[in-house]
């Protein structure tokens, strides 16, 4: 059947030869209005040839998503046989929704008012809408009259204005026939993504979403999102690879990605750890939907997220009368009630299910009962299973988002395209931070300051810590004076931990701003993971396993998922987890020595197997604070070169006041706790050390140099 008979078959009404009479006129006077930016159809069926990714089996050919789109209007009104008119576009990014054809809706209701008031509702429409005139609202026929609005004001706008204009002239009855869904949730989706919340949210202070964003580099290819310089002690557990550019795929063309049997991909997961950037590309795609800028063609995309179906889990009234999909559609968007349209087969949409990690139950991927259809009631978890299997929203693309560990639970064959956000190239950084301010001057110093530190270079392919670089540094270098030296590096990695650990409390324990005090079980927590990452350290290995973590009492699932400061590597046999960079399983190291100081006055670097110093006499002096700063250099000193410096180097910045009783206040330890002592002999200590270093071993100077900055530069 060919595309005119199509549209024409679809909405004829029952007695079709008297309706067409009806609709019979001379050609419109209007004309077929086609921007000269269209590609004809022949020049689209000249493209056919190639292979060419598309989300959708599309009703009209279609052309490759990566196409040049020219800056016209993309649109062509065609007249067939049947006056109902629909779009034809040059892409599908570009080519606008084909579901449901929301012109033909408009003339249908307008057909239906007498002539006066079809008069009346013109007058009101142009009266109100800038774009038109009097002369080009009353001239002409009724289809010309809608022809004209559809080119001029777009498919949503012309909708909307119609339903306003008919509730104004009083016909109420009218406008509640008028389809908005889709208007809605674009107005919903751009309302909430219009402005981007980076850490606590104050009033007056977001910033526009599209004014500081960068798009990560996401590849097809998987590998773990483990930086390259991560060091694996004693070698890698398996080969890990570095995705190479031709893998890269855009944002927008993750749901036009096709399997391996060249067929559209139904089911696309995205993963990557904590920080990477999942939640705002989540984002930024509903927002270049809803702000029209990308994939058109889509109907509709509708956000369910894992937290959206824990929530019904876990709510009782919910849970005793269970729900089908459609219920928790109309549950989430309540302008979706009986939406029957999502089962037709050219309705186009995508749903999206971010945070998988979210739900904290194990799914039955293998024996949930199958579910055929979309209003069969089951529980949450049952209806997970049968959207991503594809037996409910059958229609549908699914975009699956969550951490590794998590997204590691799906059986393979649900999943069609496996992909992974791998943060920021260097290229990408140094954009970030540039956008964020208008002053050039001081973006330019930002972007030096930061890269005096290699690791913070390496820490910054992280978007949300290019996020801390940038507000930190902001309010540093209103102080004089600030950027003549580089910065510490100890006060990043403390923001990496709080940041985590309290969006931990937010995302899976439902904490509010306000409430982002850690218990004693918080406190327990980190501490954990710091003693692990310590033992992992005197062990010199850098990978775990389950068994691994069992035998420091804390829950699998705190460390590997929930902490963000863990990922599970790719392994076909035995599962195995690292931490994100070694140099943070270093600095965990270091807060967990530092912490058995201050609160239980244990130096845990102690042991038999090394010879104390003479400078401590007894074993006193060697549980202060030079002490512990004593042990830890005779093992950074005894150790190859590399194995425990940048754990001296963090455990030297702990001591710094400003981030053990500033930084950590309020999280690993209670306000008002007394300062740690002794740190003009500490600071006495790593002098000499730098001296004796000097003379019998050169290469460790600048470490120990970089030890005693940390513990006592003082930034603003």
């Amino acid at each position: 059947m060919d595309t005119d008979t199509e549209v024409e078959s679809i909405f004829r009404h029952e007695n079709g030869e008297e309706e067409k009479k009806k609709w019979t006129r001379p050609p419109s006077s209007y004309g077929s209005m086609k921007s000269d930016s269209d590609h004809t159809m022949e020049d689209i069926e000249e493209g056919k040839e190639e292979r060419v990714a598309v989300t959708f089996h599309p009703p009209l050919p279609v052309v490759q998503p990566d196409v040049l789109i020219n800056n016209g209007t993309r649109m062509q009104m065609i007249r067939p046989d049947s006056p109902e008119t629909y779009y034809t576009m040059n892409t599908q990014h570009t080519k606008q929704a084909g579901g449901l054809v929301i012109d033909t809706s408009i003339q249908n209701v307008l057909t239906s008012l007498p002539f006066k008031d079809l008069l009346t509702f013109k007058t009101w429409f142009y009266q109100w809408e800038r774009d038109l005139s009097q002369k080009q609202a009353m001239e002409g026929d009724l289809l010309d009259f809608v022809d004209m609005i559809l080119e001029k004001l777009g498919q949503d706008r012309s909708l909307s204005h119609t339903i306003q204009t008919l509730k104004s002239i009083g016909k109420i009855e009218e406008a509640d026939t008028l389809p908005l869904v889709r208007f809605q949730l674009q107005q919903e989706l751009s309302r909430k993504h219009k402005y981007i919340h980076e850490g606590v949210v104050q009033a007056g202070k977001q910033n526009l979403f599209e004014s500081i964003y960068v798009e990560p580099q996401i590849s097809t290819c998987g590998y773990g999102g483990v930086d390259p310089s991560h060091e694996f002690r004693p070698h890698p557990p398996t080969h890990l690879k570095v995705p190479s550019p031709h893998t890269f795929v855009g944002l927008n063309d993750l749901l036009r990605l096709l399997k391996e049997d060249g067929q559209p991909a139904r089911t696309v997961v995205t993963t990557g750890f904590a920080g990477m950037g999942m939640s705002v590309s989540k984002a930024k795609f509903c927002l270049n939907w809803a702000e029209m800028r990308a994939n058109k063609d889509l109907q509709f995309v509708f956000k369910l997220s894992f937290r959206n179906f824990w929530t019904l889990r876990q709510n009782e009234s919910h849970i005793a009368k269970t729900m089908s999909i459609m219920d928790v559609l109309e549950y989430y968007y309540p302008e979706c009630k009986d939406m029957k349209y999502l089962e037709d087969e050219d309705c186009k949409f995508v749903v999206v299910m971010d945070s998988l990690d979210c739900y904290r139950e194990p799914l039955d991927w293998l024996n949930a009962p199958v579910i055929n259809d979309n209003v069969t009631k089951a529980t949450p978890g049952v209806l997970v299973v049968n959207i991503v299997r594809g037996t409910v929203l059958r229609g549908a693309r699914v975009w699956i988002l969550g951490r590794r560990t998590a997204i590691s639970q799906i059986p393979p064959q649900f999943i069609d395209v496996f992909t992974e956000i791998q943060g920021f190239s260097d290229t990408m950084k140094d954009e970030y931070l540039t956008k964020r301010y208008e002053d050039a001057a001081l973006a330019a110093k930002i972007v030096a300051h930061y890269k005096l530190l290699p690791s913070l270079v390496i820490l910054t392919r992280q978007p949300f810590v290019c996020w801390m670089v940038a507000t930190m540094f902001k309010r540093s270098f209103k102080y004089r004076g600030y950027g003549e030296n580089p910065p510490r590096l100890t006060p990043f990695y403390i923001n990496v931990l709080v940041v985590q650990m309290n969006r931990r409390l937010e995302f899976y324990y439902g904490k509010a701003e306000n409430e982002l005090k850690w218990s004693p079980e918080d406190k327990h927590v980190a501490t954990k993971i710091g003693k692990m990452a310590f033992k992992m350290l005197e062990k010199d290995i850098s990978v775990f396993c389950e068994e691994d973590v069992k035998e420091y009492g804390v829950s699998f699932t705190e460390v590997t998922l929930l902490s963000g400061l863990c990922t599970e590597l790719p392994s076909s046999d035995v599962k195995r987890f690292c931490f994100i960079h070694f140099s943070v399983q270093e600095f965990m190291a270091a807060v967990y020595v530092f912490t058995m100081f201050r609160e239980e006055s244990k130096n845990v670097l102690e042991s038999m197997l090394l010879p104390r110093t003479k400078f401590f006499a007894s074993k006193d002096q060697t549980r202060s604070v030079a002490g512990v700063v004593q042990s830890a250099l005779t093992r950074t000193l005894s150790s190859p070169l590399g194995h425990y410096d940048m754990f001296l180097r963090f455990l030297c910045g702990l001591l710094a006041p400003d981030c053990h009783d500033n930084q950590l206040a309020g999280f690993l330890f209670r306000y008002h706790m007394p300062k740690v002592g002794g740190l003009d002999e500490t600071q006495r200590l790593l002098q000499q050390a730098i001296k004796t270093a000097e003379v019998k071993n050169r290469d460790r100077v600048g470490n120990l140099k970089e030890c005693l900055r940390e513990m006592t530069q003082t930034d603003e």
